[in-house]
């Protein structure tokens, strides 16, 4: 039996412990806002934090995280008024809209760890979160403004 905690409720797993965590949050929890992008944690799009770090959810299997704390976009902020959500409604950084829930999951880490991030800290933190719509210049924006800093 595993046992976590997911967006701040107890939960349990008694299923197969090399499920990806992805599966577990989207299949059995219904929890849609952590998205399959590309299944080797290679684009974010499923990224979620396990006792607050930045996790690509599609390769962490249950096992992973026994134990542990797991937040995801919805436990973010119920109300979507996290400062990071609403510096991205500011800037108009969707377009599509499919990578969003990854980029903002780890533009909070990158802030919690950084809170004052430059250009160039922000690049790095976010690297591995692919957007296909190309909105990497509104999502620097959105950084610094949920950082207060220029942008």
């Amino acid at each position: 039996m595993i046992r976590l905690k997911v967006n701040g409720s107890g939960r349990q797993f008694d299923g197969d412990p090399a499920m990806p965590l992805l599966w577990y949050l989207r299949d059995l929890l219904d929890l849609t806002g952590t998205k399959f992008g590309c299944g080797a944690g290679q684009c974010g799009a499923c990224t979620v934090h396990v006792n607050g770090s930045p996790t690509r959810a599609c390769v962490t299997p249950m096992k992973a995280v026994s134990g542990k704390n797991i937040t995801t976009i919805e436990g973010l902020s119920p109300e979507g008024k996290h400062p990071v959500q609403e510096a991205w409604k500011a800037c108009h950084v969707p377009q599509c809209g499919y990578c969003q829930s990854g980029q903002i999951m780890q533009a909070v880490a990158l802030l919690k760890d950084k809170p004052k991030p430059s250009d160039a800290d922000i690049d790095k933190a976010m690297q591995g979160n692919i957007c296909r719509c190309g909105t990497y210049q509104r999502i620097r924006k959105a950084i610094k403004m949920a950082a207060g800093v220029n942008a």
